[in-house]
């Protein structure tokens, strides 16, 4: 807040996340102090602190990453969660979005992926959805899974499957799928 006074007093008041105050008062109108006072205040302000109620739950990957080719993931475990990717509370985390990498790794994922016997699957991105919170989030922590639908040959219905492209995780086959080796 600026704030002209009596006399030509400046007073600015800056809040941080812990509710302190910052008080600086200036008894000249000479313009370069009140420029680089200015400037001083607002890098201070606009600095991010690490108080996000996530802060470092965003990558959990704690196994490094295989490739077959340089579009597909070697995926070796499968998981036994049933939720672990069709439910979009337990997303798949192919990360990259700070790389530039996100969309590429989630094609990288679905790559990897085939049928319950083997099949060859086809795969189209339905859309974003499902807003959540993330330290890797390029705008207010916050991101957006992708959704895309999977069917294959001989397959009655399509699945859906949730990638999240803003935190890594360990990658494994969803319960009911197989993978490329």
């Amino acid at each position: 807040m600026l704030y002209l006074g009596k006399r030509g007093i400046f007073t600015i008041l800056a809040f941080t996340n812990e509710a302190t105050q910052l008080h600086i008062c200036f008894r000249t109108m000479n313009r370069p102090i009140i420029i680089t006072g200015l400037t001083i205040l607002i890098g201070c302000a606009a600095q991010k602190t690490g108080t996000t109620p996530n802060s470092g739950q965003g990558d959990t990957r704690s196994t490094e990453i295989n490739f077959l080719d340089d579009n597909t993931y070697l995926l070796i475990n499968t998981t036994t969660d049933k939720s672990y990717g069709y439910d979009k509370s337990n997303p798949i985390k192919v990360g990259g979005s700070k790389e530039s990498s996100g969309p590429r790794n989630e094609r990288r994922f679905l790559n990897a992926l085939l049928g319950p016997n083997g099949e060859e699957i086809k795969y189209f991105r339905a859309g974003s959805c499902c807003p959540f919170k993330t330290p890797n989030g390029p705008i207010d922590n916050s991101g957006m899974l992708d959704r895309y639908r999977l069917t294959w040959i001989g397959s009655s219905d399509t699945l859906d499957i949730y990638l999240n492209m803003y935190d890594k995780g360990d990658l494994m086959i969803p319960v009911g799928l197989t993978a490329k080796k």
